[in-house]
Parts: structure tokens; sequence; C-alpha cells
């Protein structure tokens, strides 16, 4: 019956459907992650050989050649003391000098054992063999010299130190010299190739970042037209929602008012007809006589019958909202409630009125009738407050009880809260489910509906 309202030509065509863009984010989440994980691991592994490198050879190089330079002190002390040797200044023996040879002979070795300890990777085995050679050598020579000195042979001596001493001396010194060049040299490289690890590393993480900021502009971007999407499919489909809404209750209403109208005129009218009928026949029966009784009984359920078919026309669409307007009907509806649903209702009105009628006094009547009968059903109450506030700029209705109340998710899905909630959107207002404040009972419900002014001004008529 309520579907002939609609016409059928009415493209509620739905958008078609776009595949979920979760699975291309996991994807993308799941590439940037391995993304994350390898150039980690890339990091790690260039800066692993940062230290390594660090450790291996500039620390190594840096205590060499603190080893270097005090054997090459050492040699320099060895120097100074040959020269005076050889100088004769003093009128000492050349035995004179054996304890101070002895105790850079101690030094020396403890240097060249800790220099082998900590020497470079890139040192060869050669240059080894050859320093350890030459301090061997050179220390078989002073201990010949001192032998020749013991043997009061000091010229003897004297030549050893000058020919044979002095050139092993140097010979050492010149290959420490060369050890402490190869050292620097080797720090010079290190250094070279520290600043290009920093320099590939730091190439690496601004490349990384461009890439990731690539990826995160991609994915927003693609986020943001997918969005996009969702909400032009949510509009569309919420104007089709509210499109449809409109219709259906446009179409109830129209329902309504043409049975209301039909139980009026033609089953009012033919009760009525029927009514007078057997009024007539009950006349033209004798005074007093059984006829006349049962006749007479018989119009007054035709009468009972003709209100009962008046008050459903009323209940179904009550002529007077478009005859007289919102604040007529309600003080006509809400004793009729009392009637029958045996509740007392208290009836408020404040604010200086204002006409609602047309469309509007059909929407805000059918949200207080449905509340009504939502607490007539549901609430238990015994008694409610309809409250009928006219403000300057909007309109607000509010019916409460004191009952039971409601689980707001599980009235939700209720098609009467539905079919109040559609309505006050229809008319650009809204309807508010709470509870009353604790002054006030503090449980049961209360509905308020909120209309602005103009809104019911446009939906007049």
């Amino acid at each position: 019956m309520y579907s002939r309202g609609v016409p059928r030509s009415s493209a509620f065509s739905s958008p078609a459907p776009h595949r979920s863009p979760t699975p291309k984010l996991f994807l993308g989440l799941i590439i940037t992650l391995a993304a994350v994980v390898v150039y980690s691991g890339y990091i790690t592994r260039q800066l692993s050989g940062l230290r390594e490198l660090q450790n291996n050879l500039v620390d190594r190089n840096r205590k060499d050649s603190l080893q270097l330079l005090r054997i090459q002190n050492d040699l320099n002390s060895l120097a100074l003391a040959m020269r005076d040797m050889l100088d004769n200044d003093e009128p000492y023996p050349l035995t004179a000098w054996s304890a101070q040879f002895q105790r850079v002979r101690t030094d020396l070795d403890d240097a060249l054992r800790r220099e082998q300890q900590v020497a470079p990777v890139n040192r060869t085995p050669e240059q080894e063999r050859y320093l350890e050679t030459s301090v061997g050598q050179f220390w078989d020579a002073a201990d010949r010299t001192f032998v020749l000195a013991q043997g009061a042979k000091q010229a003897e001596a004297r030549i050893q130190i000058q020919i044979s001493l002095r050139a092993r001396q140097e010979a050492l010194s010149t290959a420490v010299s060369r050890l402490l060049v190869q050292n620097n040299e080797s720090e010079e490289q290190a250094a070279l190739r520290i600043g290009q690890i920093y320099d590939r590393v730091q190439r690496q993480v601004y490349l990384f970042l461009t890439a990731t900021l690539i990826a995160i502009l991609f994915t927003s971007l693609y986020l943001i037209r997918s969005n996009r999407r969702l909400f032009a499919q949510l509009a569309a489909l919420s104007a089709q929602r509210s499109e449809l809404a409109q219709k259906l209750i446009a179409t109830q209403e129209s329902t309504l008012r043409h049975i209301s109208r039909e139980l009026h005129d033609e089953f009012g009218q033919i009760l009525t007809a029927v009514g007078m009928m057997l009024t007539r026949a009950g006349n033209q029966a004798p005074e007093k006589s059984e006829l006349r009784a049962e006749v007479r009984e018989v119009c007054e359920i035709t009468q009972s019958a003709l209100d009962k078919v008046r008050s459903l026309s009323q209940a179904l669409h009550p002529v007077m909202l478009e005859e007289t307007g919102l604040e007529s009907t309600l003080d006509w509806y809400l004793p009729v409630v009392e009637r029958q649903a045996g509740i007392h209702v208290s009836y408020e009105k404040s604010g200086e009125s204002f006409p609602v009628d047309g469309n509007a006094a059909i929407h805000v009547y059918r949200v207080v009738q449905e509340a009504l009968n939502n607490l007539t059903r549901h609430s238990g109450a015994k008694e409610a407050w309809v409250r009928l506030r006219f403000m300057p700029r909007a309109l607000e209705v509010e019916v409460e009880d004191h009952g039971r109340g409601f689980d707001a998710p599980a009235a939700k899905q209720g098609i009467g809260l539905v079919a109040m909630r559609e309505r006050a959107e229809l008319m650009g207002g809204t309807v508010d489910f709470v509870r009353p404040a604790p002054g006030e009972g503090g449980k049961g419900t209360l509905v308020r509906l909120t209309v602005p002014r103009e809104k019911l001004e446009s939906h007049g008529g």
C-alpha cells in the first residue's frame, strides 16, 4: 500500500562499489617496514665497519706511534751518550757509560715488546724482523765496545763507537722514523676512509628520507583520494536515504490522510444515513413496542460505531491540523490520550505563540504522538508532562515521563524512534532522547524536539 506513493522512476542506484584500500595500505606498510629493516641493517654494518676501522687502525696506530716515539727517544739518548764518549771531555773511562746503556737497553726492550703488541695490521713481517735484527746487532756491537773498554783498549773502543755503533744507531733511528711516517700516512688514509663512510651514510640517509617522504606523500594522497570516494559515497547514500525517508513519510501521511477522509466521509455518511433511517423506522413502530425498543438499540450501536469511526479518523490524521494548526490540535489531542491511555498528562505552554501549520505541524504532531505512544506502551508511568515552548528563534517540544526509561542502543533499533529522527531532520531540527534531570526524578525518558523557527515557516503551508 505504501509503495504506491514512491515513483518507480526514482533513481536510487547506489554508487559503484570501490575495493577497500586496506590491502594496498598493508602492502605499503610491509614495504616501508622492510625498507626500514634493510636500511637499519645497512647502517649497522657501516657503523660496525667504522668502529672496527677506528679500533684496528686509528687506535693501534696511535698507541704504536707512542711506543715508536719512546724508542726514538731512547735512540736519541744513546746518540747523546756516544757523542759524549767520543768527545772525551770528561775524565771518565768509557766503562762509566755502561750503566746508562743498560738502563736505556732495558727501556728500549720494553718499548719494542709493547710496540710489537700494538703494531698496525698493515705492518709487514720484514719490517718487524728488520727492526728486531737491527736492535740486536746494535747491542752486540755495544757489548763488544764495552769489552774493549774494559780491556784498556780505549782508542779501539772509540773507533768501534764511531764506525759501528753510530751507524747502527742512525739506521735504527731512520727505520723508526719511517715507521712513524707510515703510521701517519695510515692515519690519514683511515681519516679519509672514515670521511668517505660518513659521506656515504649521510648520502644514504638523505636518499632514504627522500624515499620515505615520497612514500608517505603517495600514501597520504591515496588515503585522501580513498577517503574522498568513501565520503562521496556516504554523502550520496545519505542524500538517497533522506530522499527515500521523505518520500516514505509523505506517502505515509498521504495514505493516512486518504484513509482518514474515507472513514470520515464514506463510512461516516453511511453510518449517519443508517442511523437516520433507523430513527425513522423506529418512529413508525408502535409506541412502547418491542420492535421500537430494538430499533432504538440498533440506533445507539450505530451511533457508537459512528463515534468510533470519527475518533479513528481523527487519530489517523486530525483535520484540525489543516484547519487550526498545531497548538489547537495538541489542545484537543492530549485530553484524548488521557481518556484512552488512562494516564494524567500535564500540559504546559510558554512563550509568545506563532503559527505552526502545514507539513511542519504534521511532523511535530507525529513526534509528540509517537513519544506518547512509546510512553503508554513501554514506560509503565501513570503521569506525563508535555511542554510546548515558543521561543524567539525556535520551537521546542518536550515529552517527559518518570517510568522505566529505555536502553539507548536497543531503542535506536525501533522504527518509531527512527521515524522521529527522520521527521526532525526533514524540518532541519533535532530530537534528543535523554533522562530527566535529577531534581525531576532522574529516571524515565525525556524526548526533546527542537526546530528553528525559519525552518517551520519554510515547511509550513
